[in-house]
């Protein structure tokens, strides 16, 4: 079964759990809250199709939900309430709106009235007067203003229903988001997030209707991510350019792809190219065969011979990366700036484990236990480390050989007939055998003990990305 996840709900769950991470790692005991829909009319519409139970129907997605998130390294949440499970807190607050003057019902169907809510659209910016009827709030010539909007629908035919004091019924899509939050969170909480297109209707609904079942509710912040691009135009089904995790992750590292979202930041529209995606797995190879480069250089010398010290130059590297880290961190998650401050730490590993002015420097083993452990600590604030840096470089190798249709028993000839060719000085076949390997994101590299293979973008790619403007 193909996922139906999305990239851009992605993009969301990504920004919700390295905000998480992040704040657990300042310190902060976070209570985080990620409720499940799995009663709405899409819903009922689909299972109606496939002649399935909504509820059936809902958990099946929600588990492969489940296992999209734990390849993506987004941590479970503290608790994770369904809809079908909390009518009774739904129905509660859907009472005390109507109790407080601000619902009104019709034939079994429960209304917000807009009206009785003088502060509506001060999260959107909207004036009452712009939201006309059929543009995002249903046609019902029976309601009293056109933006008013369900909080119970009565039954009909062919739907799941629950027992209310307005008759048999269901919530309407706003009401619950309201209802399980404050069961879990209370009335006033700090972070409430979603996609830029929830900020109206839902959200605008979420803080009237939340409001009017207690004046002291309150959001402190409320942070939105940007559209999903691809290719520069907005994904979209009816456009035919929508995509799903696994469709993705068959094809490039999970890791590679949350490397990517966070490579953007989460307020702004986030362009899903294959050339950007190539652009993060090679990043994250890099980083990775760094690490552990490192950590076989520092495996193989005793730790408890390991001086307390540091030369002041990685000093000063370190801290001008957890200054910058920090900073862009707390910068309204600024998390582009955070990967681009770790550079200068990668860059100072290389030159210890691969140069000769490095290798002879003083306290080298020093330097590179102490610059691996600051990068893995970013790492796992981003939710970017992996079971074992050795396990990743294998399978972003292997992914790497699936997009270029080769095996490494294939790639492995091709480097023996390249070796031949250089033997027997026909330089123009070895150029040829690199070039044709580069084109498909196979790179090779010569050393003394003799030519090996990584990742790299492929070669189109990156003459297109050089050319770019």
């Amino acid at each position: 079964m193909t996922s139906a996840i999305s990239a851009m709900l992605v993009f969301m769950l990504a920004l919700m759990f390295f905000i998480g991470r992040y704040l657990n790692y300042l310190g902060y005991e976070v209570n985080y809250v990620r409720n499940f829909t799995d009663v709405d009319d899409k819903i009922i519409a689909r299972a109606n199709e496939l002649r399935e139970d909504p509820i059936k129907l809902s958990k099946r997605f929600c588990e492969e939900f489940h296992l999209d998130m734990a390849y993506l390294h987004c941590l479970p949440p503290s608790v994770e309430p369904r809809v079908s499970d909390h009518m009774a807190n739904i129905i509660d607050m859907i009472q005390q709106i109507l109790d407080n003057g601000c619902a009104y019902t019709i034939n079994g169907d429960v209304y917000f009235s807009v009206d009785k809510f003088p502060e509506y659209g001060k999260l959107s910016g909207r004036r009452l007067e712009d939201n006309r009827a059929g543009e995002r709030v249903a046609v019902d010539t029976r309601k009293k203003n056109p933006a008013d909007f369900a909080l119970w629908k009565s039954a009909k035919e062919g739907e799941p229903f629950w027992v209310s004091p307005w008759g048999p019924g269901r919530p309407g899509w706003h009401i619950e988001c309201s209802a399980m939050s404050a069961a879990y969170l209370g009335y006033s909480f700090d972070i409430h997030g979603g996609g830029m297109d929830l900020v109206f209707p839902h959200h605008e609904n979420e803080i009237a209707q939340s409001c009017a079942a207690c004046k002291k509710s309150n959001i402190t912040y409320w942070i939105h991510n940007g559209f999903v691009n691809i290719d520069s135009e907005k994904m979209s089904k009816s456009l035919g350019n929508f995509f799903t995790i696994r469709q993705v992750i068959d094809l490039y590292h999970p890791l590679a792809l949350r490397l990517f979202l966070i490579g953007t930041h989460y307020r702004s529209p986030i362009n899903y190219t294959v050339a950007q995606i190539e652009s993060a797995s090679d990043r994250l190879f890099y980083i990775y065969q760094a690490l552990y480069d490192s950590q076989i250089v520092l495996s193989q010398r005793d730790e408890a011979s390991r001086k307390d010290s540091i030369p002041a130059g990685t000093a000063s590297c370190i801290n001008k990366f957890q200054d910058e880290f920090l900073v862009s961190m707390s910068d309204d998650l600024h998390t582009p700036v955070a990967l681009a401050a770790m550079s200068d730490p990668l860059k100072l590993i290389n030159d210890l484990l691969h140069t000769r002015k490095g290798k002879k420097q003083g306290l080298r083993i020093e330097s590179l236990a102490a610059l691996e452990k600051t990068i893995r600590s970013g790492l796992e604030i981003l939710g970017l480390v992996p079971t074992s840096y050795e396990e990743a470089l294998h399978e972003l190798r292997e992914k790497s050989l699936k997009r270029a249709k080769l095996t490494e028993d294939q790639v492995r000839q091709k480097i023996t007939e390249r070796d031949t060719a250089r033997q027997n000085k026909e330089y123009e076949r070895s150029d040829a055998i690199r070039k044709e390997l580069a084109a498909v994101g196979i790179a090779l590299m010569d050393s003394p003990e003799g030519t090996t293979w990584r990742p790299a973008i492929p070669l189109a790619l990156q003459e297109e990305q050089v050319v770019a403007p």
